[in-house]
């Protein structure tokens, strides 16, 4: 009798220090060691994108404005040295883009029941996989048909080149913020299993939403062009509406 006694306020204690509140302190040294793990991975990421730095500019982010015929020069002296460097290292970044989930997951861990913990890894890899689709969507529709839209327009007597600098920041910008958006059914998920949101709320404000997503496509996009704009629109309204199945599905099972 004793030892049952015994086993129960071990099992007590044990519940009560596994959901002991972390001071603020704590906190601040846990996002302090999350923050450095998180730059290790880029710095490691790095490594490996500088180590195929000729691969990735000659076959890759070169690949669309051959494919389109846009003729790239140079203006700066060493303006390709700092190019490669920029490259490597948001290169690094999306190389450890999985490290930084994790990282993210772990610092709010805290926060989610002993159950909901066990999501975690699942949860990387699928905000992963909307990431990287993100970027493989960017890079395959949207820059060929921005790019071809953009060389073909105006009159002939006024020859389009582009700086290189401006070719790569329009390239990673645009490819960068796909990956973000494509979160949207990653934060749906989250937001829902906190209580904040609700698939109603979603549906209500459906036609709020499309004009808010018209107005985001024009912002993440560059230039003016509204070929790009609708090209990033129409797959934001379609994970808008996969984000609302996802919410009730969330839900559900909750």
């Amino acid at each position: 009798m004793a030892a049952e006694e015994f086993e129960q306020v071990k099992s007590v204690e044990g519940e009560s220090y596994e959901e002991k509140e972390m001071t603020f302190l704590e906190h601040l040294e846990e996002l302090r060691w999350r923050i450095i793990y998180s730059l290790i991975g880029i710095l490691l990421g790095t490594v490996i994108a500088w180590i195929f730095i000729d691969f990735l500019v000659e076959e890759i982010l070169l690949k669309p404005a051959k494919e389109s015929g846009v003729s790239l020069q140079n203006l700066k002296p060493f303006g390709q040295i700092f190019l490669y460097f920029q490259i490597a290292i948001i290169a690094g970044l999306i190389i450890s883009i999985p490290n930084i989930f994790f990282q993210f997951w772990k610092f709010i861990s805290p926060a989610l029941r002993k159950n909901e913990r066990r999501y975690i890894l699942s949860i990387v890899i699928f905000s992963t996989i909307c990431f990287l689709g993100g970027i493989a969507f960017a890079y395959f529709v949207m820059l060929p048909l921005a790019l071809s839209f953009a060389v073909q327009f105006g009159t002939q007597t006024i020859k389009n080149e582009f700086a290189i600098d401006e070719y790569m920041s329009i390239i990673i910008s645009v490819m960068l913020a796909a990956g973000l958006v494509f979160e949207l059914p990653m934060l749906s998920f989250f937001l829902s299993k906190l209580g904040i949101l609700k698939p109603s709320f979603m549906r209500k404000y459906r036609k709020h939403s499309i004009v808010i997503i018209m107005i985001a496509a024009a912002v993440l996009t560059p230039g003016t062009d509204p070929v790009s704009q609708l090209i990033l629109a129409v797959p934001l309204v379609l994970l808008y509406e996969i984000s609302i199945l996802v919410s009730k599905f969330s839900q559900k099972k909750s």
